[in-house]
């Protein structure tokens, strides 16, 4: 049976903006190049540039993945029937499918001669199934203390490796809002940062950067992530930023009702610019907003809070 759209409906559904915004296939190579670019001259290059190499294997491991066992399509189902999130990392983590992706970055992946590298590698290589899952169960939860912050790079790279294709190799998936505003939809994990697009259909809208599987999903602007409140929202960037406020290619939100901020990364300002790179090498701002009172929800799963 035909369903008839009244005047009112027609108009929503044409300027309803697109909801998802799926990653490329190249992810983990523009992280890379865009980090190699970003470490020139940068206080963090040798970090920048550790991380850069780590996602260059990732993408190899993107475009050669391991035999592996996949996510049940049952499951994924049930969930997209009652609006949850398929590839939901709390209950995963637990199981054997990721695991693979983590054995094959670490066996392809050549550590830099440098002691605190190689001993995190060789303690990955060397961890039972059991532990593996169990810092995995940490970091994806946010609990970073619960496990060596020279590991979390090196986890972090293999988990997002295996949720990322998991998203972009599974059809037809309608995925719906999360209970939360910053909760993906695919995975339920937190947003890392937000982007605000300018080309096309996605022009000025704003799409929130999952911290694990790098789905976007949009949600509106001016509008706390976390408390939902616009009322006295501001936009932080750097003061030795050659950009004028309003000109910034990133900025943080910042909220006075739960003191908490989101950084964004503005396309029309940076037209390359990109969520997870722009992130690792702005972390002075997380410095100086840290010193004023706000906290950062928003994790990035390849650099452990006060880590080295």
């Amino acid at each position: 049976m035909a369903t008839i759209l009244e005047p009112g409906e027609i108009e929503a559904a044409a300027t309803a903006p697109p909801f998802l915004h799926l990653p490329p296939p190249n992810l983990f190579t523009l992280r890379a190049l865009r980090l190699e670019r970003l470490a020139e001259g940068h206080p963090l290059a040798e970090y920048l540039r550790l991380i850069a190499g780590l996602c260059h294997e990732q993408q190899r491991l993107m475009d050669d993945p391991p035999d592996a066992a996949v996510p049940d399509p049952q499951r994924i189902r049930r969930c997209l029937e009652h609006g949850l999130p398929p590839f939901a990392a709390d209950g995963l983590v637990r199981e054997d499918a990721w695991l693979p992706f983590l054995h094959g970055l670490l066996k392809r992946y050549q550590p830099a001669a440098q002691p605190a590298v190689e001993q995190a590698v060789a303690t990955l290589r060397n961890a039972s199934a059991g532990q593996l899952k169990t810092w995995a169960l940490a970091l994806v939860s946010g609990q970073f203390s619960l496990l060596p912050a020279a590991l979390v790079p090196f986890l972090g790279a293999a988990l997002q490796v295996a949720w990322s294709h998991w998203l972009l190799t599974t059809p037809d998936l309608a995925l719906k809002p999360g209970s939360s505003l910053n909760q993906c939809p695919a995975c339920g994990s937190p947003a890392m940062a937000g982007v605000i697009r300018h080309r096309g259909k996605y022009n000025g809208l704003r799409y929130l950067v999952c911290s694990l599987c790098a789905c976007e999903w949009h949600v509106v602007r001016v509008k706390c992530v976390y408390c939902e409140q616009s009322k006295g929202l501001q936009y932080v960037s750097f003061d030795s930023d050659r950009h004028a406020a309003d000109k910034a290619p990133l900025r943080a939100e910042t909220c006075p009702g739960c003191q908490s901020y989101l950084k964004q990364i503005y396309l029309e300002c940076d037209a390359e610019g990109e969520a997870l790179s722009a992130d690792l090498s702005s972390l002075m701002l997380d410095m100086r907003l840290e010193q004023e009172g706000f906290q950062r929800p928003a994790p990035n799963l390849l650099l452990a809070p006060g880590g080295d």
